[in-house]
């Protein structure tokens, strides 16, 4: 189907693009493309404006700090993830993007589409859960930080505000801890039917399941084996779908299993 008319900006600064995401409610981001577009050919969402990022070249960086803290911007790619020489202080980075559809995608798809767009079926925002990454969000008043565990609001929501812009995803230092991610997706490069991704630290175990709810579910069981994270999934008495792919029973097996491998191979990476 072809897209309805649609005015289009490219603006050539953040300033800019906040300038034109407030002067219209019906305005939206345009980072990759992969999600937004579809989307509009089917008539799920039709915005007025398209306010397209491609040029804002500061939103690409990647930066390792001195303690290890990765900052990353919005329009980094999959690809970038993959690729990048910083990146690789959080491996579980690229890993997670090259599960992601095909080379194709992953040269356009960005993390910060990924995670605005927030589809429960999404790789990235149980995973930043999961790594208790931090969001900065600029709008007409300034910059705001977010958590990820606030940061998720609904399905296709989150605390994106209209007339705001996501900048920048901060993940903490790597070092002491183990990360893993596990799914069951739809065909080898599809979308998950359920996620878990897992964060081993010394201090504690942090786990956030996708899928299950129209938000990343987090549950921080008592110690990192395989009957204390299953007892800690039960706990949060998961209340998933029921649709072609599973019924809410598999899913929530599936969801105490997934969350189980995944701080088993976060161990394994920490030590």
């Amino acid at each position: 189907m072809l897209l309805r008319e649609v005015e289009y900006v490219r603006p050539a600064s953040i300033e800019d693009a906040v300038r034109e995401l407030a002067a219209d409610d019906g305005a939206r981001a345009l980072a990759g493309g992969q999600t937004l577009i579809n989307v509009m050919k089917a008539r799920a969402a039709s915005p007025d404006v398209l306010v397209d990022l491609a040029e804002l070249e500061e939103l690409r960086g990647i930066e390792l700090g001195s303690d290890g803290t990765l900052e990353l911007g919005s329009m980094v790619t999959y690809t970038q993830l993959l690729e990048s020489a910083e990146a690789r202080a959080r491996p579980i980075l690229g890993e997670v993007s090259a599960q992601i559809a095909d080379v194709q995608v992953r040269n356009r798809g960005t993390l910060g589409g990924n995670v605005c767009s927030n589809d429960p079926t999404n790789h990235f925002p149980p995973l930043m859960v999961a790594l208790g990454a931090t969001f900065t969000i600029r709008g007409a008043d300034g910059e705001r930080t977010v958590p990820a565990a606030d940061f998720f609001l609904g399905v296709y929501m989150t605390a994106v505000s209209p007339g705001e812009l996501l900048t920048t995803i901060i993940i903490p230092s790597g070092a002491g801890a183990g990360d893993a991610f596990e799914n069951v997706p739809i065909g080898r490069d599809g979308t998950c039917i359920v996620s878990a991704a897992a964060t081993v630290t010394g201090s504690g175990t942090r786990v956030a399941i996708g899928c299950v709810d129209a938000v990343p579910v987090l549950v921080e069981p008592q110690a990192a084996d395989a009957d204390s994270v299953k007892e800690a999934v039960r706990a949060a008495e998961l209340d998933p779908p029921s649709d072609v792919h599973a019924s809410a029973d598999y899913r929530r097996h599936l969801a105490e299993v997934l969350a189980a491998r995944a701080v088993e191979r976060a161990v394994k990476a920490k030590s």
